[in-house]
């Protein structure tokens, strides 16, 4: 017995230790990244979040919405400067991503998101824009027009989440914390240590085929997904997510405004087939383009990126002054 209790009592303690050494590990790490990548832009409060926004050029409003577990830096790393020179070019940290917060409570859901969004195209005054959605971006992009179609011109999606997947990528398997003390706990102690100790396997399957840009950690802000606060949002993501997207499908038919879709045909973490071919099929008008290439084309594929963002608003534009 008492031998018993020594053992128990000891390895609870080596518990302990570690656990607090993982604590101080990622607040350091933490700190560390935030004092290299501080924010860029400026801060819009909306109802259950604040959002951080860099905002860049005149004309034409282009709203650009990053996917999971990402940060505006997917787009600022090429997208933003050549789009800013014909487009007012808005992009924007989702609540809780980047460097934007969501209010504790407040629902991550599809519905949730867009109203988010579509309060910030209230604040800025942003007339129907063309928002621009990267992977689960695009989801949201498609809730914004179903749910608010009076506020969006045209839909530019990017490798986008359309349709539940089969099953999650492995990737994101770690995000599938239900119980929020839980999902905390993980955040603060061994997400960071686990993602670095992964990096090489989860940037080969997000980017693969495409290699990894050198900068990407930086240029990108790749790094600000280590920090515990994304790891929460990341999740709380993922579960809003798995009952908010099937009620969109029954919708897909109903969008009025020009619908247009890029995806690299060896995307490894959604099926070009079963998100971009499946929608379309939907979408009375819309269009597929299909390129060689992974997941992350707004980082690997930026030229191709910008010039399918700037055939989308021709479109928009030529359809609204119809």
């Amino acid at each position: 017995m008492t031998i018993g209790f020594a053992f128990v009592a000891g390895l609870l303690a080596v518990l302990l230790v570690t656990g607090i050494l993982c604590l101080l590990y990622t607040w350091r790490t933490t700190r560390r990244i935030e004092a290299a990548m501080p924010p860029t832009g400026r801060f819009v409060a909306v109802p259950g979040a604040r959002l951080h926004v860099v905002e860049r050029g005149q004309g034409p409003a282009v709203l650009l919405v990053h996917g999971l577990s990402g940060q505006l830096g997917h787009f600022g790393y090429g997208m933003v400067e050549p789009l800013a020179r014909d487009f007012r070019v808005i992009a924007v940290d989702r609540p809780g991503a980047g460097y934007s917060t969501r209010e504790t409570g407040a629902a991550a859901d599809l519905p949730a998101q867009a109203n988010a969004l579509a309060a910030l195209i209230d604040t800025l005054g942003l007339d129907r824009p063309l928002v621009v959605g990267h992977s689960l971006g695009g989801a949201i992009a498609l809730a914004l027009a179903i749910y608010h179609p009076e506020r969006v011109g045209g839909l530019a999606l990017i490798a986008p989440l359309t349709h539940p997947p089969k099953e999650p990528s492995p990737v994101f398997k770690a995000m599938m914390v239900r119980a929020a003390w839980l999902r905390r706990l993980i955040a603060w102690t061994v997400a960071v240590p686990i993602s670095m100790r992964r990096r090489e396997q989860v940037m080969d399957i997000v980017f693969g085929p495409d290699p990894v840009p050198d900068d990407y950690s930086t240029r990108a802000g790749g790094m600000l997904a280590l920090r515990p606060s994304h790891f929460i949002a990341a999740s709380e993501d993922f579960i809003g997510v798995a009952h908010s997207l099937p009620p969109l499908l029954g919708h897909y038919g109903t969008l009025r405004v020009p619908v247009s879709v890029l995806f690299g045909r060896e995307d490894r973490i959604l099926d070009f087939a079963a998100n971009g071919e499946a929608l379309i099929a939907k979408v009375k008008g819309a269009k597929l383009t299909l390129v060689t290439g992974g997941h992350m084309l707004p980082v690997t594929a930026v030229d191709i990126c910008v010039t399918f963002v700037r055939n989308a608003a021709t479109q928009a534009s030529e359809l609204a002054s119809a």
